[in-house]
């Protein structure tokens, strides 16, 4: 059997994106919770839905070199993590289609990262 269809990667789909609490209503929130609840839906709709979390802006702290602790990464960038899910994809390409439905891209600037989850199969 050829290995290429035996064998599926995971991707992380990494949001990024601006605090939407500090820019949106209440109730544009919702719809973009909606639209982001939708969108998984679709993949999982495929079976290709691995895990995903939302990631709170509040209390985020970053730790640097030597142990400094920081209130986030939120002073001097406008954009960070805001959450991510885990799917199952047959190529980087089809990982790329799902990250291209999701909601966050409808904010000017925001991205999608994908990338490919190393294996713990001595790839990595």
């Amino acid at each position: 059997m050829d290995q290429k269809f035996t064998k599926m990667d995971e991707y992380a789909l990494i949001m990024r994106h601006e605090d939407g609490t500090k820019i949106a209503s209440p109730e544009q929130m919702q719809i973009w919770m909606k639209q982001t609840m939708d969108w998984i839906g679709d993949i999982a709709a495929k079976n290709k839905f691995v895990s995903g979390t939302g990631l709170l802006f509040d209390g985020a702290k970053v730790v640097g070199h030597g142990g400094v602790v920081t209130d986030g990464p939120f002073g001097e960038i406008k954009e960070t993590i805001g959450g991510l899910i885990v799917v199952k994809a047959d190529s980087v390409e089809e990982a790329i289609e799902f990250a291209k439905g999701c909601p966050v891209l409808q904010g000017e600037g925001n991205t999608m990262e994908v990338r490919r989850i190393a294996k713990n199969d001595g790839t990595h």
